[in-house]
């Protein structure tokens, strides 16, 4: 059974918005890390189903044992105990908005983005002295994670500091990384330089300014310069959950657009290199990224898991086209989801706006093409999983220490004339082809050695719901070395011979992940 981390985590909430939304975030002594919810989205008879979700801060309470240490005033508390004495197993809430707040009795003073990042580092060192913890875990909501950057990028290299040696992984559900923008008439505008209630800071002008260290800056954005790059900070270490639901968010989402959450498009709200995954959420709210079971799930296992295994799609040929006339547009559709879990874990749809391009293919002739990247997972140890669920009886729970996971995939084709959709061949919604690669991994009955077991659902006879191995046989690696498995899964004939080619497979690649 691996050994769990302890880290403190330090959460930094979204954008409040004027006065009022300020003084709400000031009223939550946890600043909305626990909101909770009663019911999901839409029932199988299309009403709203009771769903008990206990919110986050709770939920990390309840399984992973930690503590909210909150006695009168969370600084003062903190200033006013010993160095070590503290559990690293803790959550802290970085109030940042306070000062702009007016319900204290004191004048608000005007909140400001890089003097809260400056603040975040203080902070966050004080966390580490008072729990003798290595490093601890950033968690932040849309603006938060940009106070998170502009601490990683500007604040720590303006003070000779490290940000590596204060972080050990850093997550954010719905944080614009490259700005926010409207979509007027198919032009993309971005916030301007100066906008009400201080929302300028969604600019990339002005995002230029504060995730760049004083010694880099210039006084102009350079042109090259991408907001999606992470500097100072491995991307490996980062994890961006990308909500796809604008439907959920209120009016703003008529002037963003469909293909965002509501307030962050869905290709403004990642940090390239990092791992990220997509859920059919809004931005916030009771039906928002945070408060989702989704959002929760891939929080859990991106701080607490064992292991990270990446999907690809690798040694496919471009599809095939029609004529040779015209355009052929292929895609494909990706979700993944976990035995025991009533969500998808990731969720890549054309429906969501967020399908996977594999090619447009304007001739006869099929090329190979680079490996393309379908999703990245991180698991929980299954022997751990499984011993918390005899320990506390948890329903619903399965017991057997084998893991099991689903990465479904399906191919779509469409047809440009001219530059616009051509649908006289068209079927809706019917896929060139899909299957379901399902994926256990655990103990070796034999040997007692973790292995892991791959079968299409296209080509087995065993009920999924069951126990039973989805394959007779463990896969053998197709490479391995210093800790890292690689296991190369053919496609079933059909999309194999028809659409991606004799070789094309999907890669899973598994690392430990510590």
């Amino acid at each position: 059974m691996n050994v769990v981390p302890e880290f403190p985590i330090v959460y930094v909430r979204g954008f409040a918005g004027g006065t009022s939304g300020i003084d709400s975030a000031a009223d939550d002594p946890f600043y909305g890390f626990n909101l909770g919810a009663t019911h999901v989205r839409v029932g199988g008879d299309g009403s709203p189903q009771f769903y008990q979700f206990a919110g986050p801060m709770v939920r990390l309470m309840q399984d992973e044992d930690y503590e909210v240490l909150i006695h009168g005033d969370q600084h003062a508390y903190l200033n006013n105990v010993a160095s070590r004495t503290l559990p690293a197993k803790s959550v802290w809430i970085y109030r940042f908005y306070d000062s702009a707040a007016d319900t204290f009795g004191t004048r608000a003073v005007q909140y400001d983005l890089p003097t809260a990042a400056d603040l975040l580092l203080p902070f966050v060192q004080l966390v580490l002295d008072r729990t003798a913890a290595s490093k601890v875990w950033l968690v932040a909501h849309s603006m938060g994670g940009l106070i998170c950057r502009s601490m990683i990028q500007r604040s720590c290299p303006n003070q000779g500091v490290r940000a590596a040696d204060l972080i050990d992984r850093f997550f954010t559900y719905a944080t614009p990384h490259n700005g926010i923008e409207f979509s007027v008439a198919h032009l993309q505008i971005p916030v301007p330089e100066l906008a009400p209630v201080g929302a300028e800071i969604f600019n990339r002008e002005v995002m230029y300014h504060y995730l760049t260290p004083d010694a880099q800056r210039q006084e102009e954005k350079p042109a090259d310069w991408d907001a999606h790059d992470i500097t100072s900070f491995d991307p490996q270490r980062v994890f961006c959950l990308v909500g796809t639901n604008a439907g959920d968010y209120g009016l703003v989402s008529k002037v963003v657009g469909p293909k965002s959450d509501g307030l962050v498009q869905i290709d403004n709200a990642y940090v390239h290199h990092a791992a990220r995954a997509y859920v059919h959420r809004s931005h916030s709210g009771r039906y928002g990224v945070v408060n989702s079971e989704e959002g929760y799930q891939n929080l859990r296992r991106f701080l607490f898991g064992s292991r990270k295994v990446t999907v690809e799609l690798i040694n496919a040929t471009d599809p095939p086209s029609g004529d040779g006339k015209d355009t052929d547009v292929w895609q494909a559709e990706v979700t993944a989801s976990i035995r025991g879990l009533p969500v998808l874990i990731t969720d890549e749809v054309a429906a969501h706006y967020c399908p996977i391009p594999l090619g447009q293919v304007s001739g006869p002739d099929s090329v190979a093409v680079a490996a393309t990247p379908l999703a990245t997972v991180f698991l929980l140890d299954p022997e751990r999983q499984a011993a918390a669920a005899r320990d506390h009886d948890i329903p619903g729970t399965p017991i057997s220490e084998r893991a099991r996971y689903s990465v479904s995939i399906r191919v779509l084709h469409l047809q440009q004339k001219h530059g616009f959709l051509f649908f006289g061949n068209h079927l809706e919604t019917v896929p060139e082809w899909s299957d379901h690669l399902i994926v256990d991994v655990g103990p070796d009955p034999d040997t007692g050695q973790e292995r892991l077991w791959a079968a299409w659902t296209s080509e087995v006879a065993t009920p999924l719901a069951s126990n039973d191995p989805i394959s007779p046989e463990p896969r053998e690696p197709t490479a391995s070395h210093d800790g890292v498995y690689t296991f190369d899964i053919g496609l079933p004939r059909v999309a194999a011979a028809n659409i991606l080619g004799d070789n094309a497979a999907i890669r899973l690649t598994a690392q430990p992940w510590d």
